[in-house]
């Protein structure tokens, strides 16, 4: 019995020491790399010997923070804005009517860089929310009933009532191509819509389009609204997509569409998106066809996307200024939007008496009000949670206090 004793105590003592001796070994190695890290900051003529024998000694930590310096320039690089100058845009744009033209079966992706204009941010620009988030800065979400779809949402609408567009393929959650006129059948919504909320109890699903934001109580794995389904009883819940979740639903993500959409298409054209989300969808580039069979590839975004390399054509400005000149090559009319005929209006269900409190999102109006101070409203329109407050809040971990 002592000798267990012993041994138990004699393990304990070991393990102690062996995490003492790591511990101390990591904090040796932060040293090091503080040091060689000031070193390197200096220039090589103020460089001592003794630094030079620093270096030399900690060869393998100057390697590893030289290429640590050289990953931090690339992801630098890839979040700058680009602006081809406007002889390039033009030709660029020119080539891009040649292709819409020609195209048999034309699908457009798009990203959050479409709806910029609409005043929602987008997410890895410059001012996006996740370039926001990793500055450590706050970011407030802002009131979304006042968007309206923009000039390159009209412009898609346009394309698609001329055949020259089949189908769109959104990862945006903002509503505003279902605003723009543009028939559901020939829309996917990957990551759902915001004022679309759903009965998964009923059988086909129930779906109910409200004129407000759906998403005021849910977030990451909590979807349910707060309101019933007016047949069942059952609770209602958003159709939104976060991050790390699988998408389910038949409407209005239509994946089914967006599938067969790539499938058939020659030409796919990406509008203001980064790609680093749809890069993972192998169905939406045809990667089981052989290289030569895929659609060709054009993209239109101000920084790198990882498909860069494999377009036949990159377009570096803003979304609306492109489609603007591609509608002049076209010998289009670009439609203007007019809140009073906003298909939302007709495709809206009205609440049930007990659900009138259950929100307090500002409706969409059949025609918009004017704002009297912008900096003010913009202020007052600030709103916290759904899928661009608590949603847009991926991956942030509180720092456990020392």
């Amino acid at each position: 019995m002592a000798n267990e004793t012993e041994c138990g105590v004699s393990s304990r003592t070991e393990r102690k020491a062996l995490q003492k001796a790591k511990i101390l070994q990591r904090e040796n190695e932060r040293k090091i790399i503080r040091l060689v890290g000031r070193i390197l900051k200096k220039p090589e003529v103020e460089r001592s010997e003794e630094d030079a024998s620093v270096l030399v000694l900690h060869r393998e930590t100057v390697e590893e923070l030289c290429k640590r310096k050289i990953r931090r320039n690339e992801l630098k690089r890839k979040q700058e804005e680009v602006f081809d100058t406007a002889d390039d845009l033009k030709s660029k744009v020119r080539q891009l009517a040649v292709t819409v033209k020609q195209a048999k079966h034309l699908v457009v992706y798009t990203g959050a860089g479409i709806s910029t204009a609409a005043s929602i941010p987008d997410y890895r620009g410059p001012n996006g929310v996740w370039t926001q988030l990793q500055k450590g800065q706050t970011v407030s979400s802002s009131d979304l009933s006042k968007a309206e779809p923009t000039l390159t949402h009209m412009c898609i609408r346009m394309l698609y009532k001329k055949m020259l567009v089949k189908h769109v393929v959104s990862q945006n959650c903002d509503g505003l191509h279902l605003r723009s006129g543009l028939p559901r059948h020939a829309l996917s919504e990957l990551h759902g819509n915001m004022f679309i909320e759903v009965c998964t109890s009923c059988s086909p699903v129930r779906e109910y389009v409200r004129l407000f934001d759906v998403t005021e109580r849910t977030s990451l794995h909590r979807h349910c609204t707060g309101r019933r389904c007016s047949h069942c009883g059952s609770e209602l819940r958003d159709t939104i997509v976060h991050f790390g979740e699988r998408g389910t639903l038949e409407q209005p993500l239509n994946w089914k569409g967006a599938a067969e959409a790539a499938k058939a298409a020659d030409v796919i054209l990406c509008l203001g998106s980064s790609l680093k989300v749809l890069k993972k969808y192998a169905c939406l580039w045809c990667m089981n066809k052989p290289v030569s069979k895929r659609p060709k590839l054009y993209i239109i975004n101000l920084q790198w996307t990882p498909k860069d390399d494999l377009a036949v054509l990159k377009i570096n400005a803003k979304c609306d200024d492109v489609m603007s000149l591609l509608m002049q090559e076209l010998n289009l009319q670009i439609p203007v939007y007019d809140r009073a005929e906003d298909p939302i209006f007709s495709l809206a269900a009205p609440l049930q008496p007990e659900d009138e409190d259950s929100h307090t999102r500002a409706l969409i109006a059949p025609h918009a009000c004017p704002v009297a101070d912008p900096g003010n409203a913009a202020k007052a329109a600030a709103v916290q949670g759904g899928w661009f407050g608590r949603g847009y809040g991926k991956g942030r971990k509180k720092k456990k206090a020392a």
